[in-house]
């Protein structure tokens, strides 16, 4: 079987507002844009590139009402500075029942989107990873 997820997709009221958020936030070139529908992907010719799946923003005409059942996990070089960078994008922290001892900080898009900016790798797990 061959099989690979093409996008992860987003409702929203607004999806040029709302990719525009995420265009800042990740780097992302817009590839797609409708009224009704924009689409992200990674950066040409970035590693990413072909590889990583595209985010998808379409209309609907409600809002968003309970907590995301599948969301984004963010991996920063330096978490505090990107949590501040996004927080300037109009991020804003959000509590989900995460406690205060977990290692990583819970935001939300303008649309209300939870997701997660995880802490940094150490030295010694980024060595693991190559």
């Amino acid at each position: 079987m061959t099989l690979r997820i093409q996008a992860l997709s987003y409702d929203t009221n607004d999806p040029s507002a709302i990719a525009t958020f995420w265009e800042q936030a990740l780097g992302w070139r817009r590839t797609y844009e409708e009224p009704d529908e924009v689409v992200l992907e990674p950066p040409a010719g970035s590693p990413e590139d072909g590889v990583a799946a595209d985010l998808l923003f379409g209309m609907v005409p409600e809002g968003k009402a309970v907590k995301n059942r599948l969301h984004l996990d963010l991996r920063p070089d330096d978490q505090a500075a990107e949590v501040a960078r996004l927080e300037g994008l109009g991020a804003k922290r959000v509590s989900i029942g995460q406690g205060d001892e977990v290692t990583w900080v819970v935001l939300a898009d303008p649309d209300g989107n939870e997701f997660c900016v995880l802490r940094a790798l150490t030295p010694e797990e980024l060595a693991e990873d190559s």
